[in-house]
């Protein structure tokens, strides 16, 4: 039987609240059975148990990296919820393109599908304005899971991962068919994304400033202490007057002050004070 002691998954929740700020809980269990069982067989494992505690020591790295990325990674979608692409594109972007370079941080990228989403918006929008010409703008997508980074890099979806979120006409404009029902994002959409592994734990200063930060649905795994810490830093990473996107059902109360609420209707977003 694939269990974990308690002792045994006590020790694993603390081990992946240090390492990545994920707070599992009670009860549990059965999330690390799920997403940790796959992994006997890459590494020649036996059971649950040893494949946990090794992941825990200094010495298995590779280990350790294929825990985390299993424990972390989570399903997402293009254009989630919609409202803040449409707010990005038509409030947003018009007024900070006047301005000069724009830079948007997706700080948890995950698969691709949020920062490609963004860079959709951007070029819709640069579109609307002027036909033709390309906008000064970054978008950095980061993520702790170096596979998640690669595939953000290659770009490349199935057939099921382009059906949840994207319209037919995006398809056609934004994406290049390939073999066996895959689909790339375009060199359009992949000249204004970079991609980096960050730890949002870890410091971020080397990333620079941003006008626009999104982090939607993230900061529901981590523990009150780690969400203040993780909000009080993208308020130092965004420039004056800087967009903080949540999840729809994450909130700054009592977390943070230093910003002041959006209402974009339907959803809100955060402006720095």
């Amino acid at each position: 039987m694939q269990a974990l002691s308690d002792e045994v998954y006590t020790r694993f929740s603390d081990f992946l609240e240090i390492q990545c700020g994920i707070v599992l809980g009670q009860n549990k269990q059965y999330l690390v059975k799920s997403r940790l069982l796959p992994l006997l067989t890459k590494h020649n494992m036996a059971t649950l148990t040893e494949l946990v505690q090794k992941s825990m020591t200094l010495v298995a790295r590779d280990l350790r990296n294929d825990v985390i990325d299993a424990m972390t990674t989570n399903e997402t979608l293009w254009f989630r919820d919609i409202y803040p692409f449409d707010y990005l594109k038509n409030q947003l972007l018009p007024e900070l393109m006047r301005a000069g370079q724009v830079r948007i941080w997706s700080a948890a990228s995950s698969s691709g599908q949020e920062p490609f989403s963004i860079a959709m918006s951007v070029i819709e929008a640069q579109d609307k304005i002027q036909r033709g010409l390309r906008p000064n703008v970054q978008i950095v997508g980061t993520d702790i899971s170096p596979t998640m980074i690669s595939h953000c890099k290659a770009g490349v979806y199935d057939k099921l991962a382009l059906g949840r979120g994207l319209s037919e006409e995006r398809k056609r404009q934004f994406f290049t068919p390939l073999a066996e029902d895959k689909m790339q994002v375009n060199a359009a959409v992949q000249q204004l994304t970079m991609f980096r592994e960050v730890n949002l734990l870890e410091s971020y200063v080397l990333l620079g400033k941003f006008d626009v930060i999104f982090c939607r649905n993230v900061l529901i795994y981590f523990s009150p202490k780690i969400k203040s810490q993780i909000l009080n830093q993208f308020a130092n990473s965004l420039k004056p007057g800087g967009y903080l996107f949540l999840g729809a059902s994450e909130s700054l109360t009592g977390l943070t002050d230093k910003f002041e609420m959006v209402r974009c209707n339907p959803g809100i977003v955060y402006r720095l004070k």
